[in-house]
């Protein structure tokens, strides 16, 4: 069997994790890394490639894209260009269908695929979300996030000029209401109550109740677990009552970097064009014979 030859963009956190996943998995290879600083190779990277543009590469199938979400889509449209999918983790909710549009378009035009929005959450939560949707089509879905580290918020809060390190932090009041948590350092020389302004204004922040707090050491504070509850109450045809509840405890960037190696797969599964993951047939996340899994599953 042919193995898929996935690169890595980005090689922090995420991409850290990817790397394990790509490893753990029968179905897969390793292209190599792509990151700005290839003069001081991590142990972990000494067999691998690690060039500072894709186009180093060589036969590179998909492009895992472990970069920060605002910078996804050039990255994305840039790859496509070339003849290989991606896959990525993009999280601002209200960009996704933009995303979609913005990258499908580029896709076609160029035989490839690309997977949006695949973490857990926009990502694997949204696949159970579906999944509870059609099983009370009328009714209310409660998404309640933590508490744990977010990644994307605390990535957006390091972006702010003047902040040293950050890291934002969700805890769920219940019903979908969420408060964030956010911890910066600031730099020498730079006033707190203006970054404290700067990140509650920011999309990431704005519909949540946000309290920024400077600390002297963000490291001491940092914990990468994470989880999520979802709730629906609603109606099965015209039965009422209904009651579905997932709940998951997680290391955020290893689950992360987990669905994103899922998604790279079943990218080498669909026709050109971009989507998100409620649209891929969930057995396209699995490796093996497909008869097998369903004999197993089913």
């Amino acid at each position: 069997m042919k193995k898929i030859r996935a690169a890595i963009v980005g090689y922090g956190n995420i991409g850290r994790f990817a790397l394990e996943a790509l490893e753990a998995a029968p179905d897969f290879e390793v292209a190599g890394i792509v990151r700005r600083n290839t003069e001081n190779k991590p142990a972990e990277l000494a067999s691998y490639p690690v060039v500072k543009h894709i186009g180093e590469l060589q036969n590179v199938d998909v492009a895992i894209l472990a970069t920060p979400t605002r910078s996804v889509e050039v990255y994305a449209k840039e790859i496509l260009a070339m003849g290989i999918n991606t896959v990525d983790s993009f999280d601002i909710h209200t960009g996704i269908v933009d995303l979609r549009r913005s990258l499908s378009e580029v896709a076609k035009q160029h035989g490839t695929v690309s997977i949006i929005s695949a973490g857990w959450d926009p990502g694997s939560d949204s696949v159970v979300r579906t999944l509870m949707q059609s099983l009370a089509p009328k009714g209310v879905t409660y998404t309640n996030f933590g508490p744990g580290m977010s990644m994307g918020h605390s990535v957006c809060c390091k972006a702010i000029e003047g902040v040293k390190d950050a890291l934002s932090m969700t805890i769920p009041v219940g019903t979908g209401i969420h408060r964030r948590m956010v911890y910066v350092e600031v730099e020498e020389g730079y006033d707190f109550e203006q970054i404290a302004k700067a990140i509650k204004s920011d999309p990431y922040f704005i519909n949540d109740e946000t309290h920024v707090k400077q600390v002297d050491c963000v490291d001491e504070l940092k914990d990468m677990g994470h989880g999520v509850n979802l709730v629906r109450k609603g109606v099965s045809g015209k039965t009422q009552n209904q009651m579905f509840e997932f709940d998951m405890r997680i290391n955020n960037p290893a689950l992360t970097a987990q669905v994103l190696v899922n998604v790279a797969r079943a990218s080498m599964k669909q026709q050109p064009g971009c989507y998100t993951m409620i649209e891929i047939p969930v057995i396209d996340l699995l490796s093996g014979d497909p008869e097998e899994l369903i004999a197993h599953l089913v």
